[in-house]
């Protein structure tokens, strides 16, 4: 069993609900913890450094309370005694009787080690000590504790009392049952706490890198602009927001800093390499929303998007040969069955492809390039191809234009919008889908969480639409490792090399039965 299993499956209890819950730190991450201990029925004092600034921030999370009155989701007799049981602190002294402290501040390891420190000295040893850090390591925060076992990660994500997600980590020294305590007061709490090693981003902010990464490596390669792959994303892969439209919500200084923290945590593993568009736009002051200008433009009346590219119309195939059963896109045959376009299938042993009447072929994404055949086009993976509104496709010098208009035609005759992008490898879901599941599985083989874990964390903590393992079933062992070991063939900078993890995952199954 490992660390992370033993955590969610040990023994233990929540904090009590009469047992005091502090916040060190009263900015919006704070106020926000604060709100979900009250309401959970805890007694909370709420602390911060500057002067008056405890006070102001009580009175804003009594304000949040009378908003939820006002909406119906609490009643006016849970929210006055949720108010009463608020005090401001106006120094960490009067922390002393706290069973949790939680601390909320900024994110720098000397201020938060020397507030840990003094923390020590006031509450007694049976105190759970708690940071919400999003990027540093909490096994470093502790080291200078006198008892690092009781100190742990209680990751919420902002809005913290709208998100469920905490991930509760654990520290080289924390004990399990810290670690446990934590989670089961989480889920006490409402949330759906995951549990995770100490690692650079953790679970969510270290899976995540390549959803922005692999967008702006294809934008950085001229293959599309930032419209059109948000588009794609969105519409095909199923992503709730693209990676523009998204890192321009969270702001470019933020995400940014995010990837960098994570890139030289690895020691520069290239996998997590910072984009260099990216950061000339936190260069020049292009922050996203906040400054009214990023990947997109925004004024009072919104965000300004340019329309993504989509194909004109073109008539369908007369008909079409089928080499192969297409898996993992065997969908898309019955979808042509049912558009009524004649299809012939082939079993040779040909591959898995669609010829068009030009004799060119349509492939699924596979880390290849057009290029590299003749009259080849390519289609990127969907989530769900019956339900996806957009399809994209890519197209190298040397495939005609009837074949590319047929392909076109097709996929317009099975209703879907159409996306022409250059000849990129792996296009732009397929690689980063692809990518998400290698990082998912070496998080899980390294004993950083569980698959359980891993999904819960990824769909909770920025709502993709599956878990990468849960993808990863769906699209099958061999399906990433192939396709990112072709990119990496293509581009051998080391960023979308498969990891070990994912090797063994892919070919566990793949062996002689005896001997070599």
């Amino acid at each position: 069993m490992t660390d992370t299993e033993a955590t969610t499956r040990a023994a233990g209890s929540a904090v009590e609900r009469d047992r005091t819950v502090a916040v060190v730190g009263a900015g919006t991450m704070g106020q926000g913890i604060a709100q979900v201990a009250l309401v959970a029925g805890h007694p909370v004092r709420l602390y911060d450094a500057a002067p008056g600034r405890a006070a102001q921030a009580a009175e804003a999370v009594v304000g949040r309370l009378d908003r939820l009155v006002a909406k119906g989701k609490l009643a006016q007799e849970e929210r006055d005694a949720a108010a009463a049981r608020l005090t401001p602190a106006g120094s960490l002294a009067e922390l002393a009787g706290a069973a949790l402290v939680v601390e909320a501040i900024v994110e720098s390891l000397p201020v938060k080690q020397e507030l840990f420190a003094a923390l020590e000295e006031t509450v007694d040893e049976g105190c759970l000590l708690a940071t919400n850090t999003s990027s540093l390591s909490v096994t470093a925060i502790a080291g200078a504790l006198r008892l690092p076992g009781r100190f742990v990660g209680m990751h919420f994500f902002n809005p913290a009392p709208l998100l469920p997600l905490v991930e509760v980590v654990s520290g080289f020294a924390t004990d399990i049952t810290s670690a446990t305590r934590a989670y089961e007061t989480a889920r006490a709490w409402g949330k759906t706490p995951v549990a995770c090693a100490d690692t650079p981003g953790f679970l969510v902010n270290r899976i995540a890198r390549p959803f922005y990464a692999e967008a702006f490596a294809v934008h950085e390669e001229q293959a599309a602009d930032p419209a059109t792959i948000d588009a794609v994303l969105r519409e095909s892969g199923g992503f709730r927001m693209g990676a523009f439209e998204l890192t321009d919500l969270i702001g470019h200084d933020v995400n940014e800093a995010v990837t960098r923290s994570v890139w030289e945590a690895f020691f520069q593993d290239p996998r997590f390499r910072p984009s260099l568009a990216q950061r000339r736009l936190v260069e020049a002051g292009m922050l996203g929303r906040k400054t009214g200008r990023g990947w997109y433009t925004y004024d009072d009346g919104g965000a300004h998007h340019p329309e993504p590219h989509t194909a004109e119309a073109a008539p369908p195939p007369e008909h079409l040969v089928v080499e192969g059963d297409l898996e993992p896109h065997g969908e898309l045959l019955e979808m042509i069955r049912e558009s009524g376009i004649p299809l012939r299938e082939e079993d040779e042993d040909k591959g898995t492809r669609l010829v068009l009447p030009t004799g060119g072929q349509l492939v699924a994404a596979d880390g290849q390039t057009s290029v590299e055949f003749r009259d080849v086009v390519y289609f990127d993976l969907a989530l769900d191809y019956r339900t996806a509104t957009r399809v994209a496709l890519a197209a190298g010098p040397d495939t005609s234009p009837e074949t590319l208009g047929q392909a076109v035609g097709l996929f317009q005759a099975l209703g879907k919008k159409v996306s022409v992008i250059a000849d990129v490898p792996g296009m732009i879901v397929a690689r980063t889908v692809a990518r998400l599941i290698d990082l998912a599985h070496e998080a899980v083989a390294k004993g950083v969480a569980t698959e359980e874990d891993v999904d819960t964390a990824m769909r909770l903590g920025v709502n993709y639409p599956l878990g990468p393992i849960e993808w990863s079933r769906r699209l099958g062992r061999n399906w990433a490792y192939d396709i990112l070991d072709e990119i990496h063939q293509r581009d051998p900078s080391g960023r979308c090399a498969p990891s070990l993890a994912l090797f063994r995952h892919s070919y566990a199954d793949d062996k002689p039965e005896t001997g070599r």
